[in-house]
């Protein structure tokens, strides 16, 4: 009976960024050790910024040969990524996709590349925790962290770890990803879930760790907030009208809250129109108390207009989109 040693998995780490000044340096001194240690490569992929992020990553790439920095003229993070995967690719095993907004912990990469070995899976997806400082911040996280925010999707919850058909991007194996096309790079928004779904229709394993999760930083203000959220918003009407696909239940639910606040204007002349956009307001407060009373912090209760914005924003880029997507159709020919 033969023995031998497997074959060494090397990632190729890509961040792909846009003004990150204030996060990009901890990341790059914590991946390029990754990437040493792997005998892998570090690219941050730089969609033109105007801060000091391109300094930050050239002063710390000062004398690692592992770490590279390149332009990203697209600006878009799915260009970027299909770009450094082009570029750097041939000489990695698997795709590790690292976001500036995030915290990873120590031994991010091997523990990946230690689950897809032992998975077999082309994608190893983690959980998130959204973090954050100051009234506002913290009530975003609470909501995104809640059902409320992320309508229960399962890597925004705990894991023993199980295979899903879509999670928080992590590791892709290189010759899945260049099987399927890679990203798909005309979505500025979403295309993690527009990939994932191709990734199973070509007969792909995704697996949800639960050894590992990332941290992630969200908005702290209210417009920046809706802005992000609408174009999630628009992100998943893409995607539904590209592949033809049914919305589930929880974004169902989402996509109705702007007909419901529109239909809210009618209730002067038919009360029951004020209804729907009233249980709505109603589930929001509710669960926004529930976690001001689990966390014993009453400044938690600001998460219900939080989530208020967040749904209406996605709604609304839905529907933008979709309404768009319709009126653009040519008729058929008589």
């Amino acid at each position: 009976m033969q023995t031998g040693t497997l074959p060494p998995l090397r990632p190729l780490i890509v961040v792909p960024c846009l003004n990150e000044a204030r996060h990009i340096g901890p990341l790059i001194r914590q991946f390029a050790g990754a990437a040493a240690r792997l005998g892998g490569t570090l690219v941050v992929v730089d969609g033109g910024s105007t801060d000091a992020t391109r300094d930050i990553v050239r002063r710390e790439a000062a004398g690692a040969r592992e770490v590279h920095l390149i332009d990203n003229p697209a600006r878009i993070q799915s260009a970027g990524i299909n770009r450094a995967v082009a570029r750097f690719g041939a000489d990695a095993t698997h795709l590790v996709r690292v976001d500036a907004h995030c915290a990873y912990p120590e031994r991010f990469c091997e523990i990946l590349l230690e689950e897809a070995r032992a998975t077999g899976a082309a994608s190893v997806v983690v959980t998130m925790e959204a973090q954050g400082t100051g009234i506002i911040q913290r009530a975003i996280a609470a909501a995104q962290n809640a059902p409320v925010g992320n309508g229960g999707s399962k890597h925004r919850n705990a894991t023993a770890g199980e295979y899903v058909d879509h999670g928080h991007h992590a590791l892709i194996a290189i010759d899945a990803f260049d099987a399927v096309g890679g990203y798909d790079a005309g979505f500025a928004h979403n295309e993690d879930a527009e990939f994932d779904h191709r990734l199973a229709l070509a007969g792909h394993r995704i697996w949800l760790s639960g050894r590992v999760a990332v941290t992630y930083f969200p908005r702290s203000d209210a417009p920046r907030l809706a802005r992000q959220y609408f174009n999630h918003g628009s992100g998943r009407a893409r995607n539904m009208l590209k592949h033809r696909m049914r919305p589930k239940v929880r974004q169902a639910a989402v996509i109705a809250v702007l007909p419901a606040v529109a239909a809210a204007a009618l209730a002067p002349a038919v009360p029951v129109f004020a209804l729907p956009g009233g249980l709505w307001a109603a589930f929001c407060a509710a669960m926004a108390a529930s976690l001001a009373a689990k966390g014993r912090d009453p400044a938690l209760l600001v998460a219900a207009p939080m989530a208020m914005v967040m749904h209406l924003a996605w709604s609304a880029g839905f529907w933008a989109t979709l309404l768009r997507a319709r009126a653009t159709v040519a008729p058929s020919p008589a």
